[in-house]
């Protein structure tokens, strides 16, 4: 198995049609999540996910592409060297 790694994602949702299958995804990948915080920000029309998760990359690289491919979400992803 590969090392783990703590990762910190970043979604913006830009449809709140699409907030069902970024749920969807990231219940798929739950185990994996040690932190997750939503919230809308009404001024842009856009509601923010971050989270926290500590996990191999390539796992964190599958969420961060399933997400990645929704229309109107966008998603960062940074490591920390820890």
């Amino acid at each position: 198995m590969d090392e783990k790694r703590i990762a910190i994602l970043a979604i913006a949702v830009k449809d709140s049609d699409k907030a069902m299958q970024v749920n969807e995804i990231l219940h798929a990948f739950g185990k994996y999540i040690i932190s997750r915080n939503g919230l809308p920000y009404r001024e842009r029309g856009i509601n923010i996910i971050t989270l926290i998760t500590d996990a191999p990359q390539d796992i964190v690289s599958n969420l961060s592409g399933k997400i990645g491919k929704l229309s109107e979400v966008e998603i960062k992803t940074s490591y920390l060297k820890v």
